[in-house]
């Protein structure tokens, strides 16, 4: 997707890149009725959920992350609390996704 816009693909077609939040946000203020949501599928749930006049269309079916099913506010408060499960990466992707993570805040 994001090559595809960059390619100038998407020329006459609204195509916004968000996160998880700016995805709900985005959705309840639109008046468009169907969407087409690229993204792990289980926040397909809370979308039609909080929007249950509006269609939401994957752009895979198969879009999910196991992983992400892992992970809960438990899992994260005690991963933080016990100051374990510690990630180390190469500086060199480490200092792309601080920038990434610096431009989200």
């Amino acid at each position: 997707m994001m090559y595809d816009m960059a390619a100038g693909n998407y020329k006459n077609h609204q195509v916004q890149i968000l996160s998880t939040e700016g995805m709900m946000n985005h959705v309840s203020k639109s008046d468009s009725k169907q969407f087409v949501v690229a993204t792990e599928t289980g926040i397909l749930y809370r979308m039609r959920q909080q929007n249950p006049e509006k269609t939401f269309i994957p752009a895979s079916e198969n879009a999910e992350c196991e992983y992400m099913k892992m992970i809960t506010l438990d899992t994260v408060y005690r991963s933080l609390y016990d100051e374990k499960y510690e990630v180390n990466v190469p500086k060199k992707i480490a200092d792309k996704a601080r920038l990434s993570i610096e431009l989200m805040l």
